[in-house]
């Protein structure tokens, strides 16, 4: 049986480069808002080849299935964990995929207006999702999350860490640091229940950083024992 995957973010560049990567990997459940996710399917669907209906297709196999939400409000995020919970009676990794940027000087009129949102994609709909799958799936198996080396990794980055002035980066930079210092503080709170979470930290990729690197050590913070980090990739300056 293949661990469990949930996967926020899941159309985006990198949600979609971890997909490539491991469907054959994970029973991966992709959370996604308006754009399709790659090699999903839905109740009762299977993939097709049409020059042979009955052909065995080895995207059946390792589907993704697909979940549309907007997690730009809590009850998008208790809607996931729900339709979640009527799937799978288990999720073994979080992979917290979900951001955005608004580009805009604090000063710019109407600029204060998009923080809500900036700081809720970013940092409390990472938060909140990974609250919501405790309390549904882990916190009262302490032994199955041990045994099962469970855990989250938030895709961060370096943003949250450094200072890039004069690129209207306030909003989101916050919203990344918010986030890190939450992943410390995740760490710390979950350790009791056996969870472990740490978060990424890429430049901008795929321009500074490659999409692979990112992706390697999102496997390698998996695949450890490692908690309570965040690893920054700065790349190429």
């Amino acid at each position: 049986m293949r661990p469990v995957c949930l996967l926020t973010g899941a159309s985006g560049t990198l949600g979609t480069a971890f997909i490539e990567r491991h469907t054959a990997t994970y029973d991966i459940i992709g959370v996604h808002n308006s754009r399709p996710v790659l090699w999903a399917t839905s109740d009762g669907q299977r993939f097709i080849d049409p020059l042979d209906p009955s052909a065995t297709l080895a995207a059946n196999e390792f589907a993704v299935r697909a979940i549309r939400a907007d997690l730009s409000h809590l009850d998008g995020v208790r809607a996931v964990v729900d339709e979640v919970a009527a799937h799978v009676d288990r999720v073994d990794v979080l992979i917290n995929c979900i951001g955005g940027g608004a580009w805009t000087h604090l000063l710019t009129p109407g600029g204060l207006e998009r923080a809500a949102h900036v700081f809720q994609i970013n940092a409390l709909a990472p938060l909140q999702l990974t609250i919501a799958v405790a309390e549904r799936f882990w916190r009262s198996d302490v032994s199955s999350n041990l045994e099962n080396n469970r855990n989250v990794v938030n895709i961060s980055s370096t943003a949250g860490l450094v200072v890039y002035p004069d690129l209207g980066q306030g909003l989101y930079a916050g919203a990344k640091a918010a986030l890190n210092h939450l992943t410390y503080h995740m760490a710390s709170d979950f350790w009791d229940y056996g969870i472990r979470v740490n978060a990424v930290a890429p430049n901008s990729f795929p321009r500074r950083v490659s999409v692979n690197e990112v992706l390697d050590t999102v496997h390698e913070l998996v695949s450890s024992q490692r908690t309570g980090e965040v690893v920054s990739i700065f790349g190429k300056q």
